[in-house]
């Protein structure tokens, strides 16, 4: 094979791989845009049926303790440890342990909610965040 043949080879391999990771891109942009839709209508289900939104604490990476994070929201699971806030958005409520953040707070910032929730996770618990979303919808926790 000569040296041309092998530029235009890897060439071509260059342009699938932009390719693929393009076509990756614009589904989890789809995927994020249709969880952040299903995020929005439970916020404002949630506030039409009156459930009170709560203060929301986020637990240390040790697990011994919660800090509080001046957030407002519903959790949506009983281990507290995901959220969606008055703001609309979600939130992983996992923080470093911090002796500052037990006194002043810790800070959460929102993420692109996932379509399914917990994939990935070590505890095998899986579920389409639509079914979980309705869940807390007919059942709140407090």
């Amino acid at each position: 094979m000569s040296e041309r043949e092998r530029a235009a080879r890897r060439q071509a391999s260059a342009h699938a791989a932009e390719v693929h990771v393009d076509a990756q891109r614009k589904v989890r942009e789809a995927e994020q845009r249709r969880a952040g839709e299903l995020v929005a209508r439970f916020v404002r289900d949630v506030t039409e049926r009156g459930v009170a939104p709560v203060p929301l604490t986020a637990r240390g990476y040790g697990g011994r303790h919660r800090y509080r994070t001046g957030l407002r929201g519903w959790y949506l699971k009983p281990d507290r440890s995901i959220a969606v806030g008055t703001d609309g958005e979600f939130y992983i409520l996992s923080v470093p342990d911090s002796a500052l953040a037990r006194v002043r707070g810790a800070r959460v910032a929102p993420t692109p909610p996932p379509l399914t929730v917990g994939e990935g996770a070590r505890d095998g618990e899986t579920l389409p965040l639509a079914d979980l979303l309705r869940l807390r919808l007919d059942r709140p926790l407090d």
